[in-house]
């Protein structure tokens, strides 16, 4: 088990998601693991897309974006509601991990996915 592995177990572990997302993956080869990496770039490229335009968080682009990444999440690891997305987005801001991932693609795309997301209606 690796350090990330046993940090999700510790902060996660006893969660629905957690659990659903187990079962999912446990059953996926290499190439559904890739299929759902494509799904998830491809809404952060939506995401870069609308922060890279100067859209507001609140436009259809970035909003499509956000539905994008819930649905990503929900098709290949566990049902996603907006409250959890929220929580995740709160982490994308907070854990210097998450927010290097999306500000290496591009300055500021941490926050503007934090804020898209915040932005939609519960």
């Amino acid at each position: 088990m690796s350090k990330f592995d046993e940090e999700v177990q510790t902060r996660w572990g006893e969660t629905q998601a957690f659990q659903q997302s187990k079962e999912r993956t446990s059953k996926y080869s290499p190439a559904d693991f890739e299929l759902a990496k494509v799904d998830q770039e491809a809404a952060t490229e939506a995401f870069a897309y609308a922060c890279g335009n100067s859209l507001l968080v609140t436009s259809a682009e970035a909003q499509s974006a956000v539905t994008a990444h819930r649905a990503a999440i929900s098709k290949w690891f566990y049902e996603c509601s907006v409250e959890m997305q929220k929580n995740l987005a709160q982490m994308y801001i907070s854990d210097e991990r998450f927010k290097k991932y999306y500000d290496e693609r591009l300055r500021g795309l941490a926050q503007f996915v934090h804020d898209a997301i915040m932005a939609q209606p519960n």
